[in-house]
């Protein structure tokens, strides 16, 4: 139990700090500032694997499915790569929603940072139910498995259709319940009219965003849920994974373009994941080779996106 509140002291912590004193005023982010943050996000996760294999040796946390110190770190950095991966796709569907929304550059670090920390507080939410639904009904794994290769086969289909989010059903009822300004008033989410109140496309933006998150923590859990139920490494991987994904968006955003077959990766990563769910009663599949899947497929779609993209391709989402 200590370890878990200190982990969570420090996410918090960090929370503050970034919003309280690294990011204060609205600025924008540079590319050279993303890689910085991006790296402390990766470095912080490495050595937190570390923690993880001392805190299952000495026995500093609960350890319900009898985890060697190794075995723990593989499945840590397995949930963690996961995890990162699906984000790739959410960095594309984000970058989506604030071009479609013309949110300037300085504003989008505030809504994505409203963004993690509902993210935080929804996934930790899913974990618990969804380590305790695997734990009480063991048949639920295969209702998972069959979810991340039905979800596999869509993406396969529809990855290259993405939708307008102003065309979106979630956009439409905002409009219903606020009027939505046609251009943002600097940082602010709500302004006010001759007595009326209007939401920005700054608020807009951020919902947006919130349940795109939720839609894609329905895919990423319980594909981490397949490495392992246990629930303090499935929550740690996850939430760091998760406090990486604003630097990385400032990163990568202005080079998805040259991303293009990395979609396959991800649709690779889920059938297996999916699969192996299927197959978690029968046949015993290794750890280290997950943790091999999931690295060959991401790197085969890097290399892909590199080697194999069009050379005069210069679109962007």
């Amino acid at each position: 139990m200590t370890l878990w509140i200190v982990f969570i002291a420090i996410i918090i912590f960090a929370l503050v700090l970034d919003l309280g004193v690294f990011n204060r005023s609205p600025h924008e982010v540079t590319a050279k500032e993303a890689a910085i943050w991006t790296g402390v996000w990766v470095t912080i996760a490495v050595l937190f694997s570390g923690v993880i294999y001392k805190a299952f040796q000495e026995g500093w946390i609960d350890n319900p499915t009898h985890l060697t110190p190794t075995n723990a770190v593989i499945k840590f950095v397995t949930g963690y790569l996961i995890e990162l991966s699906l984000s790739v796709d959410n960095i594309f569907i984000i970058a989506l929603i604030f071009s479609s929304f013309s949110i300037p550059k300085k504003y989008q670090h505030e809504v994505l940072f409203y963004g993690v920390l509902g993210a935080v507080i929804f996934r930790a939410v899913m974990i618990i139910f969804g380590v305790a639904l695997i734990n009480k009904f063991s048949w639920i794994i295969y209702v998972f498995g069959v979810f991340l290769i039905f979800t596999a086969i869509k993406m396969l289909v529809t990855h290259d259709k993405p939708q307008n989010p102003r065309d979106s059903k979630i956009f439409k009822w905002i409009k219903k319940v606020y009027p939505v300004t046609r251009s943002v008033y600097n940082d602010r989410f709500f302004i006010k009219k001759k007595g009326i109140k209007f939401a920005t496309p700054l608020f807009v933006a951020l919902i947006i965003v919130e349940l795109t998150d939720i839609f894609f923590a329905i895919d990423s859990i319980p594909a981490i849920l397949a490495i392992t139920t246990d629930p303090f490494i499935v929550f740690s991987s996850n939430i760091l994974a998760v406090m990486g994904l604003r630097s990385m968006f400032f990163l990568i955003a202005g080079m998805l373009n040259k991303f293009q077959y990395i979609n396959y990766s991800l649709i690779v990563i889920l059938a297996f994941v999916g699969v192996k769910m299927l197959l978690h009663h029968h046949v015993e599949i290794p750890d280290w080779l997950s943790l091999g899947v999931i690295a060959v497929s991401l790197a085969c779609g890097m290399l892909a996106s590199k080697f194999l993209a069009p050379k005069n391709e210069h679109s962007t989402p």
